[in-house]
């Protein structure tokens, strides 16, 4: 069952995890050690409870790769968890995009 949009909002209220979620969105899949190595204030096992946070969510997977874990964003789970929240604001970034389309678009300036 998917998370309540609170239960969500309450683990990504979290910077630690907004952060986590940055390098797994740029780097794809990442160990418990490399994330550990952009968190000198924090130990593994702290890393660790962050990400059980994010899996308990659906947000992020793992998988084993000998030894380690490699961690990725599970794009279908997080897709689907904001959607429905997103949809609400939709209006005001289409009709900005909208204007600017119009903008760029319009009349060219004679030669």
């Amino acid at each position: 069952m998917p998370p309540s949009t609170d239960e969500l909002f309450r683990i990504l209220a979290d910077p630690t995890r907004r952060r986590i979620l940055d390098l797994l969105a740029e780097r794809g899949t990442i160990t418990v050690g490399e994330l550990a190595a952009q968190f000198p204030d924090l130990v593994p096992s702290g890393i660790s409870k962050h990400l059980m946070a994010l899996r308990a969510t659906g947000l992020v997977t793992a998988t084993r790769q000998g030894r380690q874990r490699l961690y990725r964003i599970d794009t279908a789970a997080l897709s689907a968890a904001m959607g429905p929240w997103l949809a609400k604001y939709e209006r005001y970034w289409s009709q900005a995009l909208d204007r600017l389309k119009n903008l760029a678009e319009g009349p060219e300036p004679p030669p």
